[in-house]
C-alpha cells in the first residue's frame, strides 16, 4: 500500500514538473514572439527603441534562464535555443549600445556568456554546442542572426515548434533566392562567407556548396560555375 501511494506521488509530481516546465516554455514563445512583432521589421531591428525600454527583453532573458528544454523534443528545443541565440544578440548590442558592429565589443561571440537554459554559454556555444552538434541541419545558419547586415534578415515573430519546420524552410528559400544574398554572374557565383566559415555543414556526402545551394533556388546554378566569396558586412542590422 505503502509503495502503492509513494508511486502515484512521484508520478504526480513528475507530470506537475513537467506542466510547469510546459507552460514556462510555452509562455516564453508567446512573450518572444510579441516582442520580435514589437520591434523588428523588414529584417532589421529596432535597437534604439529596445535601448530606452528594455524591460521586455530582460523578461525575456529571465524566463529563458530558468527554462529546460530537452533534446528529445527536437522541434521545441531548436526553436529555443533559435530564440534565445537571436535575443542574447540582441541584448549583447543593446548592452553595449551605440555600437556600430556586433565586432565593436571584444568577445561578442566567444567570450560574453548568458543565463539561457539553466546554464551560462557564449552564442557561439548555442550555435555550435547546443544546434550544430546535436542535429545535422544546415538551415540553421538561415535564422541564426548575428546581428550584422550580411546576416540573414531575422524575422517580425518567434520561431515557434509547431512552425518550426515552415519557417526554416521559408528563410533558408528566402536567403538563397536573394540576389544580395547568393550574387550570380556569367560563369561565376559569389556566396556569403558563411559557407566558407562553415563548409562541413553544407557540403556533406560529396555535395557541392552550388548543389546545396541548388535545392532551395527556383534558378538553378549551373554546377561548372566558379564560386567565390564576397566580404561579410558586420555593420549592425539596425533599423
Amino acid at each position: 500500500m505503502m509503495k502503492h501511494i509513494l508511486f502515484i506521488f512521484i508520478t504526480a509530481l513528475f507530470l506537475s514538473t513537467s506542466n510547469s516546465f510546459s507552460q514556462s516554455t510555452e509562455a516564453f514563445f508567446k512573450t518572444a514572439d510579441s516582442f520580435f512583432k514589437t520591434y523588428v521589421s523588414n529584417g532589421k531591428v529596432d535597437y534604439k527603441s529596445i535601448e530606452k525600454n528594455p524591460e521586455q527583453l530582460n523578461e525575456l532573458l529571465d524566463q529563458a534562464a530558468n527554462i529546460s528544454v530537452s533534446i528529445s523534443e527536437a522541434k521545441e528545443y531548436q526553436a529555443f535555443w533559435i530564440n534565445a541565440y537571436n535575443l542574447a544578440v540582441i541584448k549583447g548590442v543593446i548592452d553595449n549600445y551605440p555600437i556600430d558592429s556586433p565586432l565593436d565589443k571584444d568577445g561578442f561571440f566567444d567570450s560574453i556568456k548568458y543565463n539561457l537554459g539553466g546554464t551560462s554559454l557564449t552564442l557561439n556555444d548555442i550555435e555550435n554546442k547546443k544546434l550544430r552538434a546535436q542535429f545535422d541541419e544546415p538551415r540553421f545558419h538561415f535564422v541564426l542572426v548575428c546581428g550584422a547586415k550580411s546576416c540573414p534578415p531575422i524575422i517580425a515573430e518567434a520561431y515557434k515548434p509547431s512552425a518550426l519546420e515552415k519557417q526554416l524552410q521559408e528563410q533558408t528559400v528566402k536567403a538563397l533566392n536573394n540576389p544580395s544574398f547568393i550574387k550570380v554572374s556569367e560563369n561565376e557565383v559569389s556566396i556569403s562567407e558563411i559557407f566558407k566559415w562553415y563548409n562541413e555543414d553544407f557540403v556533406k556526402n560529396e555535395q557541392t556548396e552550388i548543389g546545396f545551394i541548388n535545392q532551395f533556388r527556383k534558378e538553378k546554378i549551373p554546377s561548372n560555375f566558379k564560386v567565390s566569396y564576397y566580404p561579410y558586412n558586420w555593420q549592425l542590422n539596425q533599423k
